[in-house]
């Protein structure tokens, strides 16, 4: 199983790579193999903002449909357009690449101390373990 250690990750199985107050944030690759063949990729929350924790899209996969929330606080920026469908239409780079072009959404963290609350690799291995 592949756990970047630059990387932030969630109890709920997101990840997050922090640039200064962006955040790009994704599932892991734990995630989309639970998961299975993603289908569909929904995200109503661009241009909001969203606290810690609330849910800001869903994913769905062949079997199952599973609520993405949010690792920290701060407005949507960007939501993936290789994985919206009314863009590239192709969630299934999540599955090929969860970590690199399968990203979800960037934001702008509006509290950087919630970071503190996040897993580091070994942390998030462990749960997955």
């Amino acid at each position: 199983m592949n756990i970047p250690d630059q990387l932030k990750y969630t109890e709920e199985h997101e990840w997050i790579s922090v640039d200064g107050d962006i955040v790009t944030v994704g599932i892991t690759d734990f995630a989309q193999s639970e998961l299975g063949e993603l289908v569909y990729v929904e995200v109503d929350t661009l241009g909001e903002s969203v606290d810690k924790g609330d849910v800001f899209g869903t994913v769905e996969a062949v079997k199952t449909t599973s609520e993405l929330f949010m690792p920290v606080s701060g407005e949507v920026l960007e939501f993936n357009t290789e994985i919206d469908e009314n863009e590239g239409d192709n969630p299934a780079v999540i599955n090929e690449d969860p970590y690199g072009a399968g990203w979800i959404v960037k934001i702008k963290m509006s509290d950087s101390s919630e970071l503190e609350d996040l897993l580091d690799a070994g942390a998030y291995e462990e749960i997955i373990a």
